[in-house]
């Protein structure tokens, strides 16, 4: 069984998958507390660091190129001072950013947390959430396209952070090309466009996210509310898979078959910021190989309770995950 995660391990760097979605900045300013402010009672922080990372379905290529698989991002930022940091912040991860559109008429949205003593004291967003203009949304879409029939990736990830990127007519262009030529879909939605999905392979809302969306009573310790979610997911949707993932409890998983919870892996929770952007990659990738999807969800329930180890988004560490793969599923 180990040579076999090996081989797993291996196949991704042959893997192509287009990513599409929202996109920002992640940023990061490290402090220090050791004393209230003397204005008001509130913690005085002692920058000690600024930092910048890669959030939204940026996260989700980077996490991709770590496996060692070969993303390309589609995407709308600001044509603004933080629309070109984004683009370098790509090229530093060696991500291409031939595929963002720059909107003179957008800024790019930026999620700025204050961290002192490893936990967030708070966040502030700074952010542009109208859908795209329709002739940014059809630039999109002739993108996507091209990518679908010239590059023939072997799966796309459709993931919505309800930024205004997904649009319901670019969800359902991609979704129809992307089937029309043999590509599996995997979908991280919210709750906005929830149900504009339809036709997809694999959808993987949270469980707020799929309460929300589906205005259905869910709970992770009534397995049955879970069900029935689901089969009502796939009755609008007509998607195959569907995983509802349950925090600390693990992710739920429903097939035309079986239905079963996947129980998480006791881990030292730090921050679980990203941690949706590990699973999507890990699903979308056992999707292209066409693995065992219940092996597939246990693969990406480990490295989503390793990435949830680190302070902020943090993409997932090729070998540490391996080596965590390799002892627990042998």
């Amino acid at each position: 069984m180990s040579s076999a995660i090996q081989d797993i391990f291996d196949s991704f760097q042959y893997l192509k998958v287009l990513v599409i979605g929202d996109v920002m900045i992640d940023e990061y300013i490290w402090g220090n507390i050791s004393r209230i402010s003397p204005e008001a009672p509130v913690p005085l922080v002692d920058v000690y660091r600024h930092e910048s990372r890669l959030g939204g379905a940026a996260n989700v290529a980077l996490n991709l190129r770590q496996l060692g698989a070969i993303p390309m991002l589609l995407s709308v930022v600001g044509d603004d001072e933080r629309g070109h940091q984004f683009k370098e912040l790509l090229h530093h991860h060696h991500l291409s950013s031939a595929n963002i559109i720059l909107d003179q008429d957008r800024h790019t949205t930026v999620k700025t947390r204050v961290i002192a003593r490893n936990q967030q004291l708070l966040r502030y967003d700074s952010e542009m959430t109208d859908p795209l203009s329709p002739q940014v949304e059809l630039s999109l879409i002739d993108l996507a396209i091209d990518a679908i029939y010239t590059h023939t990736p072997h799966v796309v990830i459709l993931q919505d952070y309800n930024k205004g990127v997904l649009t319901p007519l670019v969800i359902s262009n991609i979704i129809a090309n992307a089937r029309q030529s043999g590509i599996p879909i995997a979908v991280d939605p919210k709750t906005d466009n929830f149900f504009a999905y339809k036709g997809c392979t694999l959808f993987k809302p949270n469980l707020r996210e799929a309460v929300n969306g589906t205005e259905l009573m869910m709970s992770a310790s009534q397995p049955d509310t879970l069900i029935a979610g689901a089969e009502y997911i796939r009755s609008v949707l007509e998607n195959e898979y569907t995983v509802i993932t349950l925090s600390e409890k693990g992710m739920f998983l429903h097939t035309p078959h079986e239905a079963e919870i996947i129980p998480a892996y006791l881990r030292r929770i730090v921050d679980v910021s990203g941690a949706g952007d590990t699973v999507i990659s890990l699903l979308a990738l056992g999707l292209a190989l066409k693995l065992d999807i219940f092996a597939t969800v246990e693969l990406a329930n480990i490295a989503a309770g390793l990435v949830c180890e680190h302070v902020g988004v943090t993409a997932i560490d090729r070998n540490e995950l391996l080596n965590e793969a390799q002892r627990f599923l042998t």
